[in-house]
C-alpha cells in the first residue's frame, strides 16, 4: 500500500489586529510626511500629528480635521511670509504701530490712527500724507503702517525722496526708466520719507513726477514731508511741476499735519552751557 505521507505546512496567517494596525499607521505617518516634504508644508505635518488626537477626542468630521490643518498652513506662511516681506521693503528701522507714543502724537487722533492701520487706502488704491516738523512721528507713522501692509500680505518699497530719484536716474540712464516703474507700480504701497529735506534739480523733480503720475488711481503711496504743501514749489525748483504731482497724491489721499516739539528733543535743553559745581 501506498504510504501517505504528511507535510506540515507553515503559514504566515493573517497578521494580528494590533500589529496591522501599527503597521498601518506607520505607514500612514510616512506617507504624511512625504507628501507634506514634496508640497514643501511642514507646519501641515506638525498640525496633522499635533490634531489627530483633539479631533479624535471632539468627534470631528475629515472635513473639520483638514481644514484646521491647512488653516495652521496658511498662517504659518502667512507669517513666514511677511516676516519676508518686511525685510525686502528695506525699512531703515522696524518701528511698529503699536509702539507710537501716542501722548506725544499730536494733530492724528486714535480714530484717525485705528482707521488708516485698517489699511483700507490701500484697498482703495489711495494715499496717506503726513505733513509737520522734524520729529513729530511721520517716518514711525509710515513704517508702522507699511509694516502691517507686509503682514497683510501688500508688497512694500520704502526710501527716502532723494533715494527714489537716485533709483530711478539710475533706471534711466541705463535706458529702463519705464521698465522700473512698471516694476514699482506692481507694488500695492510704497513709502516715500522725507520729502523736502533736499530740494531736487529739474531733472530729478521731472523723475520724481513721473513716480507719482505713474501710480496715480493705480497704487498707494505714503508720503513724509517736514514742508506744507505752500512750500514745495521750493523743494521741486518749479511752482506748476510742484501743484502737478501735489493734485495728484492728494486728489484720493488721506493728509496729515502733524504738531508738536521733537519726540527725538524730548527733555533735552539746546543751547545752554552747563555749569560747573564751582560756579
Amino acid at each position: 500500500m501506498p504510504r501517505t505521507t504528511t507535510t506540515a505546512a507553515t503559514t504566515t496567517g493573517p497578521a494580528e489586529p494590533d500589529d496591522q494596525a501599527a503597521r498601518t499607521g506607520r505607514q500612514t505617518a510616512a506617507d504624511l510626511a512625504f507628501y507634506a516634504r514634496a508640497m514643501k508644508a511642514p507646519t501641515l505635518l506638525e498640525a496633522a500629528e499635533r490634531l489627530a488626537e483633539r479631533a479624535q477626542a471632539e468627534s470631528w468630521t475629515h472635513l473639520e480635521y483638514l481644514v484646521a490643518c491647512l488653516q495652521r498652513e496658511v498662517s504659518a506662511r502667512d507669517s513666514h511670509g511677511g516676516e519676508g516681506r518686511i525685510r525686502a521693503a528695506r525699512f531703515p528701522a522696524i518701528k511698529t504701530i503699536e509702539e507710537l507714543d501716542r501722548t506725544h502724537l499730536r494733530g492724528l487722533t486714535r480714530q484717525q490712527l485705528a482707521h488708516l492701520a485698517t489699511l483700507d487706502f490701500i484697498a482703495a488704491k489711495e494715499n496717506a500724507i503726513f505733513l509737520g516738523p522734524p520729529g513729530t512721528g511721520k517716518t514711525h507713522l509710515a513704517t508702522g503702517l507699511a509694516i502691517r501692509a507686509c503682514q497683510a500680505g501688500h508688497r512694500v518699497a520704502f526710501a527716502t525722496a532723494a533715494q527714489w530719484v537716485d533709483r530711478l536716474a539710475a533706471a534711466h540712464q541705463a535706458g529702463r526708466l519705464q521698465d522700473e516703474l512698471v516694476k514699482l507700480g506692481r507694488y500695492p504701497l510704497i513709502v516715500i520719507d522725507e520729502v523736502g529735506y533736499i530740494p531736487f534739480e529739474a531733472e530729478a523733480a521731472n523723475l520724481f513726477f513721473q513716480l507719482i503720475s505713474n501710480r496715480y488711481e493705480r497704487a498707494s503711496v505714503i508720503v513724509t514731508s517736514n514742508k506744507p504743501f505752500g512750500r514745495w514749489g521750493e523743494v521741486f525748483g518749479d511752482e506748476t511741476v510742484a501743484a502737478a504731482m501735489i493734485d495728484r497724491l492728494v486728489h484720493h489721499a488721506e493728509v496729515h499735519s502733524l504738531k508738536g516739539e521733537s519726540y527725538r528733543m524730548r527733555g533735552r535743553e539746546l543751547g545752554r552751557v552747563p555749569t560747573t559745581d564751582n560756579d
